[in-house]
């Protein structure tokens, strides 16, 4: 199984619009993020990990050609936006691709793009995703996918792990009922928004607490602001490291 970090940016992108802050100006490509996204491959299939709102240049830069499954986290706009931009895999191989998301999330999905999920009588357009209420464990092609329950300020989120790996992207909390769930990954992408507290996102200090206790291998921090310069990452303890855009790992 192979990971793919398509976007590892904040909800504003960096840099950011009309900022001159050191990381807007950085020459170090790995400070130039998109909106947090992930793309699992394995075998034939390409499961995508929310639609960004930049979901086009990210599916163009590293060449995806199709996705055969969508997971959502949650519906805040910066993971949701790019969901028009599956219309050019839809427009190409015609097939309505299974999705996955929380009730609360697919309400708020069908509200904003209706046409992605139900056909209009006499619009032409086509729906491009079938939608699948996550309540817990599924399997996706050959594969056991673990939701994991997270806080994300005074709402929430989902986190996904699949066999060693898990992504907790957009969360403040691990409630401790989640906990179990993410006993012996190995591999972790967490979220780690900047080096100050955040009353919605883990910061680096708390991302790194809340990790501690599950011991993972590798821990990558990820959905970072125009706060965090990756060259930074030589301050963080052994096994943690900044995400980057087009970040690439194997999952055995």
């Amino acid at each position: 199984m192979k990971i793919t970090i398509l976007g590892s940016g904040t909800s504003t992108g960096v840099p950011m619009v009309g900022c001159s802050c050191p990381v807007c100006r950085s020459n170090d490509p790995r400070d130039s993020r998109t909106r947090s996204s992930l793309l699992i491959r394995h075998g034939q299939r390409t499961i995508l990990v929310d639609t960004s709102t930049d979901l086009r240049r990210q599916a163009l830069r590293e060449g995806v050609t199709y996705i055969d499954a969508v997971l959502f986290t949650h519906s805040h706009a910066d993971h949701v936006n790019g969901i028009d931009d599956l219309r050019g895999f839809h427009f190409i191989h015609r097939e309505i691709v299974p999705s996955f998301a929380s009730p609360a999330t697919f309400e708020t999905l069908k509200t904003s793009f209706p046409y992605i999920f139900r056909e209009y009588k006499g619009s032409g357009y086509t729906p491009i995703l079938k939608d699948h209420d996550v309540h817990g464990p599924f399997q996706l092609f050959d594969l056991t996918v673990i939701p994991v329950p997270l806080e994300h300020g005074l709402t929430s989120a989902l986190g996904y792990r699949i066999g060693s790996f898990a992504y907790l992207t957009d969360c403040s909390a691990i409630p401790d009922s989640s906990l179990p769930l993410l006993e012996g990954v190995s591999v972790l992408v967490i979220d780690g928004l900047r080096w100050k507290p955040h009353p919605f996102h883990f910061h680096i200090e708390t991302a790194i607490a809340a990790v501690h206790q599950l011991k993972p291998q590798r821990t990558i921090l990820t959905h970072l602001s125009h706060d965090v310069l990756h060259a930074d990452g030589e301050k963080l303890p052994p096994g943690f490291e900044f995400a980057y855009d087009g970040l690439e790992f194997d999952i055995p």
